[in-house]
Order: C-alpha cells, then sequence, then structure tokens
C-alpha cells in the first residue's frame, strides 16, 4: 500500500513517506480550515476524501490483508497527530480503526478476511451506527440471516462511509444483542445531518434510522460475539484507549495555540515585573502546571498502550486477569487525560489574554470539542471502578464501556 495524499497537497519525499510524515502533512492542511469548518459543522467531506486518498485508512490492516500493519502505538499516535488540530476528523479517523478492530474480535477470519483486503484496496472509510445503549433498532429473524429495524443515535462518522457496524436487540425474551457489518448505501438505511452540538461539530454523530434491512448470516459477528471472552472484551479498551488519544490530542492542540499566542501576540500586564510576558512569574507558574498534568497524561497514555498491545498479541490466550490489568492502566490514562484536558482548554486564555477570546481565532473550541467528549461516559463511573481496584483489587468488569 503505497502513501500519498493526491497531486495537491504537500507531500514528504519517499524516503520520509511513513504514516507519520504523512499525518503530518494532513494535519498542516487541515489546520489551515479548522477554525471554519468548527463554525460551520457539517461533514469534512474533503478532509475524509484525503485520508481515503493517504492509506491512513490501512493503517492498522495486517501487511497480508495489504494494510500497512501497524501496531495500536502506532495508529493511536497518528489518532493524536491528526487530533491535535482537527479533533472531529481525528475522532472518525480513530473511530474507522476501531470498527475494523471489532470485526476481528468479534467475528471469523472468513468474514474479516474479506473486509480488511477490501478495505486495504478500495480505501473504504468504517462508520459507527452501533451504540449499544440505544436499544429502538430490533432484529427479526428471516430466511438466510435478520431484518435490522430501528432508530440509532450518535452514530459518529456514518455519514460519507462505505461501511457500518450496526446493532440491533434480538426480537426475543432475551433480547440478545445482535453486531453486523453492512454496507452503508444498503437498501433501508438512512442517515441524518442531524448532529449540532457546541463541540465535535463534524463527526457526523447524528441518527439513523434502518427500514427493513437485510443482513445476511455471515455479516453477523456472532463468533465468538460481543464481549465473549477475554479477547473479545479489548473491544471497549480499544474505544476508551481512542479517547484518551483524542484527550490528549485536543489538549496538546490547544497548548500549541497557547504557546504559540504567548510568544507572538500577548502582552505583558503593567504590574508585572517582568520584561517580556514569556519570562512572567505568573506566565511561567502556568505553563509549568499545564506541562506536569500533560506529561504526566502522556505517560499513562504510552503506558497504556503498550500493555494493550501486548494483550493484543496473546491472541486467544488472553487471560481475564491480563485484560483486566490493561481495563485499569486504560482507566487511569483516560482520567489523566480528562482532567489535564479539560483543566488546560479551560485556562488556556490565562496565559493568552482577553484580545485571544476573538471569535475569529475559536480557541474555545478545544474546550468545546473535550468538554463534549469527555462525557461520552461518566467520569464519575470510571473513578469508582478505579478506586474498586485500588481499595478491593477488583478489576473492572467488562462491559462497552470498560
Amino acid at each position: 500500500m503505497s502513501l500519498t495524499i493526491n497531486e495537491t497537497a504537500e507531500q514528504p519525499s519517499a524516503a520520509a513517506a511513513t504514516p507519520t510524515a504523512i499525518a503530518a502533512a494532513l494535519a498542516e492542511r487541515f489546520a489551515h480550515t479548522a477554525a471554519a469548518r468548527d463554525l460551520a459543522g457539517g461533514t469534512p467531506k474533503a478532509e475524509r476524501d484525503l485520508l481515503r486518498a493517504s492509506g491512513l485508512l490501512s493503517l492498522s490492516i495486517p501487511k497480508e490483508y495489504g494494510g500497512l500493519g501497524a501496531s495500536w502505538a502506532e495508529t493511536l499516535a497518528v489518532v493524536r497527530q491528526l487530533t491535535r488540530v482537527d479533533s472531529s476528523v481525528g475522532h472518525v479517523f480513530a473511530f474507522h480503526h476501531l470498527q475494523l478492530a471489532s470485526v476481528r474480535l468479534f467475528g471469523q477470519p472468513a468474514q474479516w478476511e474479506p473486509w480488511l483486503s477490501e478495505t486495504a484496496r478500495h480505501n473504504w472509510f468504517w462508520g459507527n451506527a452501533l451504540n449499544p445503549l440505544d436499544k429502538r433498532t430490533l432484529a427479526r429473524r428471516v430466511n438466510g440471516g435478520r431484518e435490522f429495524s430501528g432508530n440509532k443515535s450518535f452514530c459518529s462518522g456514518a455519514l460519507d462511509s462505505d461501511m457500518l457496524l450496526v446493532s440491533a436487540l434480538e426480537e426475543s425474551a432475551e433480547g440478545k444483542l445482535i453486531i453486523a457489518a453492512v454496507p452503508t448505501k444498503r437498501a433501508g438505511i438512512r442517515l441524518f445531518e442531524d448532529w449540532d452540538n457546541m463541540g465535535q461539530r463534524q463527526t457526523d454523530s447524528g441518527s439513523a434510522v434502518f427500514e427493513r434491512v437485510a443482513v445476511a448470516e455471515d455479516e453477523i459477528l456472532a463468533d465468538p460475539g460481543p464481549l465473549s471472552s477475554p479477547r473479545a472484551c479489548l473491544r471497549p479498551l480499544l474505544a476508551q484507549l481512542v479517547f484518551v488519544n483524542v484527550y490528549l490530542g485536543i489538549a496538546e492542540g490547544a497548548f500549541a495555540e497557547a504557546r504559540n499566542y504567548t510568544h507572538t501576540q500577548a502582552r505583558l500586564w503593567p504590574a508585572s515585573p517582568a520584561a517580556e510576558v514569556t519570562e512572567d512569574l505568573y506566565v511561567l507558574r502556568h505553563y509549568g502546571e499545564f506541562w506536569v498534568a500533560l506529561e504526566g497524561a502522556r505517560k499513562l497514555a504510552d503506558h497504556a498502550v503498550g500493555l494493550f498491545d501486548a494483550a493484543w498479541n496473546e491472541g486467544a490466550s488472553l487471560t481475564e486477569a491480563a485484560r483486566g490489568d490493561v481495563a485499569v492502566a486504560v482507566a487511569t490514562a483516560k482520567m489523566a487525560a480528562t482532567r489535564a484536558g479539560l483543566d488546560l482548554t479551560s485556562r488556556m486564555f490565562e496565559v493568552t489574554g482577553a484580545r485571544s477570546t476573538t471569535a475569529a481565532l475559536r480557541l474555545d473550541r478545544y474546550w468545546r470539542n473535550l468538554r463534549v467528549h469527555t462525557l461520552h461516559d461518566p467520569a464519575d463511573y470510571k473513578l469508582r471502578e478505579l478506586g474498586n481496584w485500588a481499595l478491593n483489587g477488583h478489576h473492572p468488569a467488562p462491559s462497552f464501556y470498560s
């Protein structure tokens, strides 16, 4: 799989055409329009097409299926790199790789091998319509498979996607969760442009309607199925690691913006004894606090993804205890990234000053994006899980959120 952007983009030399170099070139382009697109909302179609052309949609796909064979540490580093300048695009890019991981964890090779190969060959973009908390979509048994009907919310990246991961509750007394991978353009699937939140404004996390959508048996991820084994239970941990790196990317982007503004635009307060704003004792104190929190969160994130990669490579031999250790590390990193990011994106204005609040810069987007995303699942419950580990030695119980 060759790595390119397109003929009109700034491209690194062939020798430097690594995923990191390609992501850096993309991030530079995305940064020019990020503030304006935050205001506009809607689908980042041009940016998604640049990702398609870049080859990065194959980043986590093993080389034997035409992908780049990156580890999860490498894949999430690219997620963080993109998120520093555009957390909406970083979000949908990360969710694309989460869906690819999901079919590998929940299904059989006979199912996911062709999907991965076709994704690498055709630069398919995967979207999400799983949301297990939204139980309004039902699966009815029909000859040859199921028929999905109902509504689904928070379908991040579904618009402009080529494949979708969809969930429904089986129409039975048990109400078993059924997850399937289907083409986005299949008859009966309707996606709506109704996402208009204060943050993450270009993730297209709106709603979908399924009207008697035909789902074949070989599209249903039933063997081993969702959360059926320690390995299958890695899926929610990867989702949480995505959040960690999105949060860190937002915080790092805000830090870089604040630092640049302090150096180039900020004014020294008249009462300060310093000669320059960059020497003001209070400004330096703030940056010192930002650095400590960010560096701590980064170290915890790197530790967590290292454990995750090792667990992923264990395959079917992964134990419940080893999976539980990864869960603790991921939850710890997530809480550190949440706290560091929310504090930094709120207090960055204390080192940039009143003029930095101009609407033209839209520096508030970093806080808005992080505030929206960190509400995905409650921090209080994550802390309760960590408290139960710290006090009682109990690993977080596997669920779609832990």
